[in-house]
Formats: C-alpha cells, structure tokens, sequence
C-alpha cells in the first residue's frame, strides 16, 4: 500500500515505519526507490536494534527517527534529507558507528548479503504465517516457484525447520513480534 501510494502522490519525503505487515519497511523503501530514485524516505521507527538501522540504510534510507523524538527532530530530518543530506538521530547514530566497528573487525555476513530480495520477500511472509498458496498470490508466483524459493533460503542458511525460518526472520529484523 506504501509504494502504491508513492506511485500515485508522487511526495518528494517518505516517512516510513519499519514494522507493517505483508511488505516491511525494508522492503517497500527498496520498492520504492527502485520505483522513484528521487524520493527520500526517513525511516521513523521504535526499533534502535542494528539490523533494522542497517536494513533500513542499506535500503537506501536517508534517515533513521526513533518514534519518540520531538516533532522539531522530524522537521530537521526532513529539511536535511530535502537538501540531499542523511539524518540520523543520536541514539541511531552511535548505532550505526558501532556496528561499522563491529562488522569491519568481524566481516560478519548478513541476511541482505546472503538471500536475495525475492528470497527476502518470500522468508517474510512466510514468517509472518502466510501460507505457501497466499504467499504466491501475493507476490504473483506459482505455488512451487515460492516452494522452490523456500528450499533454497533453507539451503542458503543451512536452516531445516520451519521454526528456525521464523526464528532467523525476527532475529534478523524482517519481522517484528509487534502487534503479532
């Protein structure tokens, strides 16, 4: 619904939740900047944790708010990210230095690095508790395409229950315990 809406309103800002259910905030800032390279999405989140930080940046994200900043934060970001620059906020920033730390000493790999986005999207709404058939329906595939895709992100991370798949979807931030 979030990139349907930036395809019709055309907005030069987004501001975009992290956790909302059948396309995260992830992957609707990939979508739509896939869509509309020109737009800048804020990323306005509860979550401080590194892998939405880094998920959403990675996405292309050219800010990041914690939902509890004063309304004075968001209208800076938004001024900033209009004039071509990031905004991060302070609590997200020492987030994202620590974790360029901890990734440069450890060359960690992550789940953006090891599946694809289609994989991503499929390990999403599975998680979620999606069915395989209305996994398919809405991501307009074949039962055994999104089969398919199932067995290979088991095979990519060495996964071999259904139960670790939803296990390593929230460890990794593509899902949220959040209002499930």
């Amino acid at each position: 619904m979030t990139v349907q809406m930036t395809r019709e309103l055309t907005p030069d800002v987004v501001v975009m939740d992290i956790a909302m259910p059948d396309l995260n905030g992830i992957e609707a800032t990939q979508r739509i900047l896939a869509e509309s390279p020109n737009v800048k999405i804020i990323a306005l989140s509860m979550h401080s944790d590194r892998r939405f930080v880094g998920g959403m940046l990675k996405a292309g994200a050219s800010g990041y708010l914690l939902k509890d900043c004063a309304f004075g934060e968001l209208a800076q970001a938004i001024r900033a990210v209009q004039t071509n620059q990031s905004y991060l906020s302070p609590r997200i920033a020492r987030v994202v230095v620590e974790e360029y730390v901890r990734q440069v000493g450890t060359g960690e790999s992550t789940v953006a690095s090891v599946l694809t986005a289609r994989e991503r999207e499929v390990l999403q709404l599975l998680a979620e508790g999606k069915s395989t058939k209305e996994t398919a329906s809405l991501l307009n595939l074949s039962v055994r395409t999104v089969e398919a895709h199932r067995q290979q992100i088991m095979n990519k991370l060495n996964i071999h229950k259904a139960a670790e798949l939803v296990k390593y979807a929230i460890r990794e931030g593509l899902i949220t315990l959040t209002g499930y």
